[in-house]
């Protein structure tokens, strides 16, 4: 998925309806209905009433008709208080619309879709022209933010800005459409964040926004859905270079097993990692690379890992190193169809030198990970030696002692496209919607994962999986963003059964591989 501007966005839009014969009106039905069946499928816990804060554009158009569409779904009215029925709603669930009055006039649609919804007689509308004139909320009431969209491009003030105000101090769950109302799409430089809806969760129209992928901008967003309204990409024609990773995708990629494969067909994966108090790394990688499918997984590791590694990941070789406490030397190399290496080796000097002595020697598939990251970032003449086609999987840091520092994420986009271009490498810098920047200069996003993959062996386990299917046969590029897809995907998992953000560790993600690759839910 192509991630576009506001402006290509916009053209899209008009060349879809050309070729669909269809008017503005009809494209914002359809992005209505959209969001209201993702809404449907999202767990909030019971909701008592739905409150629509609209402006009166094109966006507050989106909210009323996305009024418009809960009405035809549930029949809303005002006095059903039953807590039973319905979903995960009551059983008719009250309904209001707070229109803001910041400009004279609403755009043709805003005003169509206000018409219809006053003429079905269900639903309480309040015009607010100054702050005194916005309804007390309950504090379980869902505010549903569509006051304005993607064509915003200087910060809010009057009454539309008091309005944001307010409800970001409030505790209700806010929902966003398109974009939370304040945020502009791309650069928010000159923007005023105090003047942006923190929502909970948005539900924005085609592809994210660019805006939405920054650390700096991108938190007003909350969680992030993105609703397929039928826009067709091939009509315009743009080369962004900026890619999103969807589940069509991955699951378009992922390859079938036959009923005669045997473990011969999926690959011999060498991984070298661990020393001494960190063979926790070690560990969690193989055990990782087990769970992503990997024929035969051999770890080499330190002589005092042995028992650990043997007890815990029973399904795995060992190849021992002739020292003690850390990794020295190279097994041979010639049994293995990828290597990875990195997780919890130290930087040594004689560690450092067998890296060196691996990037000069393999003919296998490379994953660079975590201390081989820090050893190359120590000896910078070395990064000619990787080669080419090697994946790299730094966290920010890591990446900032590879290729120096930067000021905005822009610049660290540049960046990524100048190393992996240099170096002809696959760079996976991890992080909200991991980016993997290819040797052609495209960067792809990741669309899963959660803010509790913030905790140790996080990495591991992706380093892990990226071997895997390396040794299974994936292409380098096709290894590095399935790997970020089910890596988020597994951790996604775990927060819908038992762990929350603050609960979840690397060795619960290992556990939810299964049911990441398939795509299912752990309850089915």
């Amino acid at each position: 998925m192509k991630i576009l501007t506001a402006t290509q966005l916009r053209e899209l839009e008009k060349l879809t309806m050309k070729k669909e014969s269809i008017d503005p009106y009809q494209l914002m039905e359809r992005a209505a209905k959209g969001v209201l069946h993702q809404f449907l499928n999202s767990t909030y816990g019971p909701i008592r009433r739905m409150v629509v804060i609209c402006g009166k554009g094109n966006n507050g158009g989106d909210g009323l008709s996305f009024a418009l569409q809960a009405i035809k779904e549930f029949g809303l009215d005002d006095e059903n208080d039953d807590p039973m029925g319905g979903r995960m709603f009551f059983a008719k669930p009250k309904l209001m619309v707070v229109v803001i009055e910041h400009s004279d006039k609403g755009t043709p649609d805003f005003a169509k879709n206000l018409y219809l919804l006053n003429e079905t007689g269900t639903t309480e509308i309040v015009h607010v022209k100054r702050m005194s004139d916005f309804p007390e909320l309950k504090p379980d009431d869902k505010i549903i933010d569509a006051m304005l969209g993607i064509g915003l491009s200087r910060p809010l003030d009057g009454i539309l800005a008091q309005v944001v105000r307010h409800i970001n101090t409030l505790s209700n769950h806010i929902i966003s459409i398109d974009v939370p109302t304040g945020l502009f799409a791309e650069d928010n430089s000159e923007n005023d964040l105090d003047t942006v809806v923190q929502a909970d969760m948005t539900y924005t129209f085609h592809c994210p926004k660019l805006s939405f992928l920054m650390p700096e901008w991108g938190n007003p967003v909350g969680r992030l859905n993105v609703v397929n309204i039928g826009l067709d990409e091939d009509l315009l024609d743009v080369d962004p270079k900026l890619e999103y990773l969807t589940a069509q995708t991955f699951s378009s990629w992922r390859k079938r097993r036959a009923s005669f494969d045997h473990k011969g067909d999926f690959g011999h994966a060498l991984l070298l990692a661990g020393s001494k108090g960190k063979m926790g790394a070690a560990q969690l990688a193989a055990m990782a690379c087990l769970r992503s499918g990997a024929g035969l997984v051999t770890a080499h590791i330190p002589s005092c890992g042995l028992d650990v590694v043997q007890t815990n990941v029973a399904e795995a070789m060992c190849s021992v190193d002739a020292h003690e406490d850390r990794l020295t030397q190279l097994p041979d190399l010639f049994p293995y169809d990828a290597i990875g290496i990195g997780p919890g080796i130290g930087t040594d000097d004689a560690t450092a030198k067998m890296l060196k002595l691996l990037m000069e020697t393999a003919t296998a598939p490379l994953v660079l990970d975590a201390d081989a990251l820090n050893i190359l970032a120590k000896n910078p003449d070395w990064l000619h030696l990787i080669p080419a086609n090697s994946i790299l999987t730094p966290h920010p840091k890591e990446f900032e002692r590879l290729a120096g520092k930067w000021t905005s994420t822009t610049e660290r986009w540049e960046l990524q496209r100048q190393f992996a271009q240099r170096y002809t490498v696959f760079l996976v810098v991890k992080g909200a919607f991991t980016s993997v920047t290819t040797p052609d200069g495209v960067i792809h996003f990741n669309s899963t994962g959660n803010p509790g993959m913030a905790t140790a062996g996080m990495g591991d386990v992706l380093t892990g999986i990226v071997l895997s299917l390396l040794a299974q046969g994936y292409e380098p590029l096709k290894a590095a963003l399935m790997a970020a897809f089910v890596h988020g995907y597994a951790a996604d998992m775990c927060l819908v059964e038992d762990q929350s953000v603050e609960s979840l560790i690397a060795s619960d993600v290992i556990e939810k591989l299964g049911y990441a690759f398939d795509g299912r839910s752990p309850f089915i």
